[in-house]
């Protein structure tokens, strides 16, 4: 009896201690409270930049943690005594999973010290997970490198055939009649492709950092976490445009004065999303620059009665393709003022992506009747047609995931196209 009463007088004696110990904190805690930068366990108010400014404190996530994670019961890990900075190599860590717990909202009324994380099934149904996260690079390449794969999005290679496939098209319809197309240029814009696309993520990357760090679905890319530094990105950036450019003077001149000249786009591309509420237009006539520069590296000129319809058809698809995947992100985008054509059309998203479909097709006719390909490539278009009315038609634009299966599924769209071309040109018409 008597041991019994000494083991417990132990318990009171530690749970007293870590009480005291979190008096600091839960006063830390307060204090924010009182300044409007803590709300409970409601969403912070990331909007204001004193807020942000706090949030982005390595001291101010640890306080948070120990006010949330230290509660009076006998048995709990003493914790409190930890230094408050914590170590350099776990703040990335740290940031991603308050990231978490604070996008996610709690219904709970119990005492602050008592405050319990939101349920991962809760923040799992209402915010994506970040894109960076947990991919096949992180398993196949060295940790140094892994950072730069993925700032590349070498790890997700759907805007690498988003990008081909319009330099493929040209490439197929500049070919001669009964031809199939020159199988070096296709590797030659294949691998430009990759480097080319890997250089726009960065400069995009560049630039958006700050507003990558408040969006769910961006805040553990490369740049944002801290995982890449400024100064890194712009090495590898300038390794990736020296590889693309090692690329493009294996082409005749026309085709390297027409190459150069695109970089003015991709440089400026990122600010449009900050002055226009069309930035998605501008992406298609930079991301489609291929769709004429795949008909100069054949011919050394451009037949503008078949290259600018098939570079338009191009561009409406990007309009298309990528107002669904600015979906994706509308209600972050509109939290921190970043403009889109899915905050732009609304609730008429729907109408304008069916106008966006017909001008693609439009295009693609016009530019196969200028190039007098046969009746397989019609067959093909029309198949390509139905599969952005199923696009349009079925995509949920209030769910993420399905905007992201309907944008993924353009690069299926490409090959259409591309198979379309290819058979009108062996069929030999015109």
């Amino acid at each position: 009896m008597l041991r019994a009463l000494s083991r417990r007088g132990r318990e009171l004696s530690r749970h007293r201690e870590r009480c005291a110990a979190l008096l600091p904190w839960r006063g830390a805690v307060d204090d924010l409270r009182r300044r409007r930068l803590l709300v409970d366990d409601e969403p912070l108010d990331v909007a204001r930049a004193d807020a942000r400014e706090r949030l982005r404190s390595d001291a101010f996530f640890f306080a948070r943690d120990r006010a949330r994670g230290l509660h009076a019961a006998a048995g709990v890990v003493d914790r409190a005594r930890v230094d408050p900075t914590p170590p350099p190599s776990t703040r990335r860590a740290r940031r991603s999973v308050h990231d978490d717990r604070r996008a996610s909202s709690s219904s709970s009324t119990e005492d602050d010290a008592k405050t319990r994380a939101p349920s991962p099934s809760s923040a799992s149904s209402s915010i994506p997970a970040p894109e960076a996260e947990h991919t096949w690079v992180d398993r196949a390449l060295p940790p140094a490198l892994a950072p730069y794969a993925k700032l590349a999005r070498i790890d997700r290679p759907v805007g690498v055939y988003l990008l081909m496939w319009p330099c493929f098209w040209s490439i197929a319809v500049a070919a001669a009649p009964g031809a199939a197309p020159d199988p070096t240029l296709l590797a030659l814009f294949g691998a430009g492709s990759v480097l080319l696309r890997g250089a726009g993520c960065t400069i995009n990357d560049m630039w958006d950092k700050d507003i990558d760090k408040l969006v769910a679905r961006t805040r553990n890319r490369p740049i944002a976490s801290g995982a890449v530094s400024p100064a890194a990105a712009t090495a590898f950036l300038g390794a990736q445009l020296g590889a693309g450019l090692a690329v493009l003077l294996q082409l005749n001149d026309f085709s390297k004065l027409l190459g150069a000249s695109s970089l003015a786009l991709v440089a400026t591309y990122p600010l449009m999303k900050r002055i226009t509420n069309w930035p998605q237009a501008f992406l298609g006539l930079t991301f489609n620059w291929g769709a004429l520069l795949g008909y100069a590296a054949v011919h050394g000129t451009l037949d503008p009665y078949v290259t600018l319809p098939l570079y338009l058809s191009a561009a409406s698809w990007t309009l298309l393709y990528d107002t669904i995947y600015a979906h994706q992100d509308k209600d972050d985008d509109a939290r921190v003022g970043v403009k889109s054509t899915a905050l732009h059309f609304g609730d008429d998203t729907k109408k304008y992506l069916a106008g966006f479909g017909a001008l693609s097709t439009a295009g693609l006719l016009t530019s196969g009747a200028a190039a007098g390909l046969g009746a397989p490539f019609y067959l093909g278009v029309s198949a390509a047609a139905a599969h952005l009315a199923w696009q349009v038609r079925d995509v949920d634009l209030d769910d993420r995931d399905d905007c992201a299966r309907k944008f993924k599924s353009n690069g299926t769209y490409g090959g259409l196209v591309f198979a379309a071309i290819v058979a009108g040109k062996l069929a030999g018409a015109g």
